[in-house]
Order: structure tokens, then C-alpha cells, then sequence
């Protein structure tokens, strides 16, 4: 066949380790062969991070609000063995923190699912989304040591210079520790319209929750600013579309949640955004089993994997030993990209394509090829486990019998 032409170029973000290798293969074997792949590319591996003092970070987010579209591998955060094993310049900051901000977005993550790889919940029967708040709250907040005898306090000063002072606590009795978070209403309200439309898009239902009661002035301020949005510009489109937005507090959340049958969205902030999303993921199946997309309010979308770099295939790949690294989640977020590029570009060819491949991944997995971590989950009939790049060639069959 013809390769498809495309018109627009792709933001792609290289990353590290085992899903940089997946990354080369999924380009190599499942998409150079079918599509005339355009892409703006920046290298967000660790050492080009620390090479150009973390600008190329900020160089593809920028790009990615040029072009509309991005896609992105796994990148390691550095912690203080990082920086060692790397000889890093600095302890860099996470790039999907960095990409989140300058994105305005919100993290949308929902499972894979395939057929014979049941839910450890046995009432989920549909996908469960979480979108995620991705700015402030514990990744922006700062911290520190209290010794005995001290005293902390809030103090915010306005543009006047008046202050105004809220003890956090009296250390008068021995050491401890303190934090300090923020968030903005502009990213809360950003927040909001990105869940609303969302879940306009996809016709689900869409939940938010915090804990207002305890937390009576952060959370309840996350709380509020939904409500007056969705009553001022979504509650007449919600009842148009069929759908439902409702709020409650987290606990029962997590209790409605484990009742449900899922087919919904999960609105978070961003600290139980980031803890509920391995939740649901490990308990449709795995981590490796989630895809994730940044939507900014503003129409602008990056597609990534919603798990980490696989550093312990990687060291056994370095070693020259076998692996069996799952690449379904690497894979859907490429898928993604193409189809919303082709979207946004007219091209019906590409997104045909992705979903073709999307199916073809989903069918090699329930035929009974599959690498080890779905074996051990896998009810199918006659599986087996295959190595890393043995499984992007049975998707690759599969492929070509769809096309």
C-alpha cells in the first residue's frame, strides 16, 4: 500500500531506557512501513535534559502548543541516585510537571481493556477514566525541617503590604516537618472546562471529588469553582447530551467507585489524581494496560504512556539479556496522536490507521500472544509469552491483515 501522506507534523518526545527502545521499534516496525511519519522531534532523554539545562523540556511543550499534537515517551525524574548514576548538573524536575504547567492541561487516563484479562473488581465492566489536575498542590509545594522551639505560620501579604498570618503549628514540644501548597483559581477553572468538555466528547457521566470537609478553604475552593462553572456554562449541554456531573467527597467516591460498573470520568486533584489513576490501572489488569492524554482547555493534546521507563528490563536489555516488556501503553498513545492529528487534519486514512492498529494490538493479546506480565493474567485459551520485540512483530501481522 501507499504510505499515508500526512500534513501536519507531530511534536515527538523521545524519553529513556526500556520505553526509548520500545519507542525505536514501534517507529521501525509499525509505522515507517504504513505512514510518511512527520514529526518535529525533541529528545527529552535524561542526558539531553541535563545537556541543555532542561530547555529542550520546555523548546517541545511550546512546540506542542505550535502544532496542536504531540506524543511522548517515558522519562525518568531524577532523585538523588539518578543524579549520581547520571552525573547530572542538577536534580531536574519532572518533564510532565514541566509540560503540565506550560500546557494548562489535565491528565486524562483510562485502561486498555482486552478480552480474557478480567478486572480484579469484578463489577467494572466499562473503562474508567480519571482525568487528573496536573498543576500545584504537593508537586509545586514547598518544605522544610522545623526544629523544637519554632513556630510556623502562613503568611500571605498583599498587594498593599498588609499581612495576614494563620499558625500552622507550635514546635514548642520537639522537631518536625512543614509544607506549603498552592494552587491557582485560573488552573482549578482550566481544570474544570477541560473535564467538562471531556466528558461532553465522550458522552460519559463525570465525577469530581475532594475532601471539602477537612480541607475547608483549598478544597472547598476546587468544589465551588466546578459548581459555578458547570451551572453558568455546562448544566444545560450535560442534560442535552444525557449525562450527569455530580460532586461528593473522595471517601465515597472510592466506595461509589468500587461499587460501580464503571464508564465514567473521575475528576482529581492532582495528588489523588496521581495515586487513584495506578489504582484503576492495576485493577483493570496493569500499569503497562493505561493510556494517558494531556488536554489543555484550549484543544491541545499530548498522548504518553501512563507508566515509567522500565528500568529493570532496561539494565537486562544493557546486559544483553532477554526481555518481555509490555509496549500496549507506549503503543495507544502513538495511536492517539495519529488519530487526533488526522482528526484535526481531515485525513480520515490516519486515523483509520490507528484504529486499525489499536485493534490489531488488542487482538494479537486475546489470539494468545503476549509478554510475561499479561500471561500471569491472561484466561485466554492456549497463551503464551513472548519476548519485547517478538510481540511488536505479532502486532505487526495482525496489521497487515487488517490493511
Amino acid at each position: 500500500m501507499a504510505k499515508i501522506q500526512m500534513k501536519t507534523p507531530l511534536v515527538e518526545m523521545d524519553g529513556d531506557e526500556m520505553t526509548r527502545i520500545i519507542w525505536k521499534m514501534i517507529k521501525e516496525q509499525l509505522l515507517f512501513p504504513y505512514i510518511d511519519l512527520k514529526t518535529e522531534y525533541y529528545d527529552l532523554g535524561l542526558e539531553n535534559r541535563d545537556r541543555t539545562d532542561d530547555r529542550v523540556t520546555v523548546e517541545s511543550a511550546e512546540a506542542t502548543k505550535k502544532y496542536g499534537v504531540a506524543v511522548k515517551c517515558a522519562t525518568i525524574t531524577p532523585n538523588a541516585q539518578r543524579v549520581e548514576e547520571y552525573k547530572l548538573k542538577e536534580m531536574w524536575k519532572s518533564p510532565n510537571g514541566t509540560i503540565r504547567a506550560i500546557l494548562d492541561g489535565t491528565v486524562f487516563r483510562a485502561p486498555i481493556l482486552v478480552r480474557g484479562i478480567e478486572p480484579f473488581v469484578s463489577t467494572w465492566k466499562k473503562p474508567i477514566t480519571i482525568a487528573r489536575h496536573a498543576y500545584g498542590d504537593v508537586y509545586k509545594a514547598s518544605e522544610t525541617v522545623a526544629p523544637k522551639g519554632a513556630r510556623a505560620e502562613i503568611v500571605v501579604t498583599d498587594e498593599n503590604g498588609t499581612e495576614m498570618r494563620t499558625l500552622i503549628h507550635d514546635f514548642a514540644s520537639g522537631a518536625g516537618i512543614v509544607q506549603g501548597m498552592h494552587n491557582i483559581d485560573g488552573s482549578i477553572e482550566s481544570f474544570a472546562r477541560s473535564c467538562f468538555n471531556y466528558a461532553l466528547s465522550t458522552g460519559q457521566d463525570l465525577w469530581f471529588a475532594t475532601k471539602d470537609t477537612i480541607s475547608k478553604k483549598y478544597d472547598h475552593r476546587f468544589k465551588d469553582i466546578f459548581a459555578e462553572i458547570y451551572e453558568a456554562e455546562y448544566k444545560a449541554k450535560f442534560k442535552e447530551k444525557g449525562i450527569e456531573y455530580f460532586y461528593t467527597l473522595i471517601d465515597d467516591a472510592v466506595a461509589r467507585v468500587i461499587r460501580s460498573e464503571g464508564g465514567f470520568i473521575w475528576a482529581c486533584k492532582n495528588y489523588d489524581g496521581d495515586v487513584m489513576s495506578d489504582m484503576v490501572a492495576t485493577a483493570f489488569g496493569s500499569l503497562a494496560m493505561m493510556t494517558s492524554v494531556l488536554v489543555s482547555p484550549d484543544g491541545i493534546y499530548e498522548y504518553e504512556a501512563a507508566h515509567g521507563t522500565v528500568q529493570r528490563h532496561y539494565y537486562a536489555h544493557l546486559k544483553g539479556q532477554q526481555t518481555s516488556t509490555n509496549s500496549m501503553a507506549t503503543l495507544f498513545a502513538w495511536t492517539g496522536a495519529l488519530r487526533k492529528r488526522g482528526e484535526l487534519d481531515g485525513i480520515e486514512e490516519l486515523s483509520a490507521f490507528a484504529d486499525k492498529l489499536e485493534t490489531a494490538a488488542i487482538r494479537t493479546i486475546e489470539d494468545g500472544v503476549m509478554t510475561k506480565d499479561l500471561f500471569l493474567l491472561s484466561k485466554a485459551e492456549n497463551k503464551r509469552a513472548v519476548d519485547t520485540e517478538a510481540f511488536i512483530l505479532a502486532v505487526r501481522d495482525n496489521l497487515e491483515k487488517l490493511l
